[in-house]
């Protein structure tokens, strides 16, 4: 399908700029640029300054240039909820005074998003949390490693050029940008507190850091287990375990220690393929003890829409599982595929679309078995379509293994008495993105998918009111921080 002819009128101002008084009630509207009409994408701007090596410092200044310096924002100096809550409060304020600008403006708003994949779910978060009336979609700009967030929705995976040209290019097509939903998922862990010790389980900083980090519930929120510690955060694109998310956090500890070797994306990727190899993903079946395998490792359940629990059966071979919501995984690869005819029947899967209240869970063995998504139609071992997802971890021969939520690893710890440690992850809801026309991310509610869904409607908030305000909270607007010794590089 082609795409429509584009809006832009070639005025920076006329399409994108938002006055200062817009933003700030302190700023006086006389003071302002006066515009005759509103703007027909009015956007507000976050970049993480850190991200991409020089890059994200170089697109700072050039949207500073060409827009109102007073809607870009450095996220290394101001966060995303505090920036929201003060326009929003403003917006507020300027409507109930009959501001019309104000109320057109609001309806037409967008934001782009510039950083690794953990600043784009940072603003996601945020956006989810704060619940507004209207939320503005977003769009993200590729500065991290991965870039499956941007990538999934046609906004590319190498990082962008950063001169006036392209980034004028880059507004253009936010512009001409379609609005898509997409599922969020909600993720719980729980784990008995320590007989002695430190109180925390896990040490802070091998938590992911990025908006949907961990975080434990208080004492007072309905999730809270007497005697355990309670851990609830969310994602959009996928929740893995197992030997990719080793590798994850190998290439993280390695940039940790040696900031200063990773500033550029092709460095980074080359450097996350030799630790492929080194960590023995290549050769698991010799370098890996079977106690690794997820069979090993975890009792897997699963919960269709609105049905009841049941168990997973997953192979002994598969060392690596994947929870997807994207079609996009580990630098652009489909895990998934797109299911034929016979197994939509046979199995009832269906293709991954990203609003349906599904999540495609696949496993792998190892990376030669990652390697057949670089052939057409292929795709990895498809486990299972869920709704929710529950693993169970008891005691046994391994005594920690690697997760990671959208690009953000860590080294988890595994029981080590008779307890249990558990990781849900559930149908939350829904966000609204900025993609291309030609990307790669399908509705169920698209025509041209041409599926029979036998009328449904793809279930975007079925279950919500069977859980809890706090499950249905990120925990990002009221709670979330980044802790000062945090480097928000690291988010990508």
């Amino acid at each position: 399908m082609a795409a429509p002819e584009s809006n832009f009128s070639g005025n920076i101002e006329r399409d994108f700029y938002i006055p200062t008084y817009i933003l700030s009630e302190d700023a006086s509207k006389s003071d302002d640029v006066r515009l005759s009409d509103v703007p027909a994408c009015p956007v507000l701007v976050f970049i993480n300054s850190k991200s991409g090596g020089q890059l994200g410092g170089d697109l700072l200044h050039t949207y500073r240039s060409l827009l109102n310096k007073y809607q870009v924002f450095d996220l290394g100096e101001e966060t995303p909820d505090s920036v929201l809550r003060r326009l929003y409060l403003n917006l507020e304020k300027l409507k109930n005074n009959g501001d019309e600008f104000a109320t057109k403006l609001e309806e037409r708003l967008r934001i782009i998003v510039a950083g690794g994949d953990g600043t784009a779910g940072w603003l996601l978060g945020v956006v989810s949390d704060l619940k507004l009336s209207q939320p503005p979609p977003i769009a993200t700009v590729p500065l991290g490693t991965g870039n499956n967030l941007p990538f999934a929705f046609g906004w590319g995976k190498k990082n962008p050029g950063t001169d006036q040209n392209s980034v004028i290019s880059f507004l253009k097509n936010v512009m001409d940008a379609k609005e898509m939903k997409i599922d969020s998922w909600h993720i719980l862990m729980r784990m008995r507190a320590p007989k002695e010790g430190s109180c925390d389980p896990i040490a802070p900083l091998e938590l992911p850091h990025s908006l949907h980090a961990f975080h434990r519930v208080s004492s007072s929120d309905d999730l809270n287990v007497e005697g355990c510690h309670t851990f609830r955060g969310g994602f959009w694109n996928y929740f893995s375990m197992g030997m990719d998310a080793q590798v994850s956090y190998a290439f993280h500890s390695e940039r940790k220690m040696h900031p200063e070797k990773f500033k550029n994306q092709l460095v980074n990727q080359s450097t996350y393929a030799r630790l492929g190899c080194t960590q023995g993903w290549f050769f698991a079946s010799l370098f890996h003890p079977s106690s690794r395998n997820i069979a090993q490792l975890a009792k897997v359940k699963i919960m269709k829409k609105h049905g009841e629990w049941q168990d997973l059966h997953i192979p002994h071979s598969i060392r690596s599982i994947v929870c997807l919501n994207l079609p996009s995984f580990s630098g652009g690869l489909n895990p998934w595929g797109t299911p034929n005819s016979n197994k939509r029947r046979d199995r009832d899967l269906t293709p991954p679309f990203v609003d349906d209240g599904l999540i495609e869970v696949v496993g792998f063995r190892d990376a030669w078995h990652g390697m057949v998504l670089l052939a057409p139609n292929g795709h990895g071992t498809r486990l299972a379509q869920a709704h929710r997802i529950r693993f169970e971890f008891h005691k046994g021969a391994a005594d920690h293994t690697f997760m990671r939520i959208d690009g953000e690893p860590w080294k988890q710890p595994l029981p080590v008495d008779d307890d249990t440690v558990v990781v849900e992850i559930a149908h939350l809801g829904q966000v609204k993105m900025l993609a291309t026309h030609d990307c790669r991310s399908r509705s169920i509610h698209d025509p041209s998918s041409h599926i029979n869904h036998d009328g449904d409607d793809g279930d975007s908030g079925g279950e919500e009111d069977s859980v809890g305000e706090e499950q249905r909270k990120f925990g990002a607007a009221d709670t979330f921080k980044i802790p000062d010794e945090v480097d928000i590089a690291h988010l990508s």
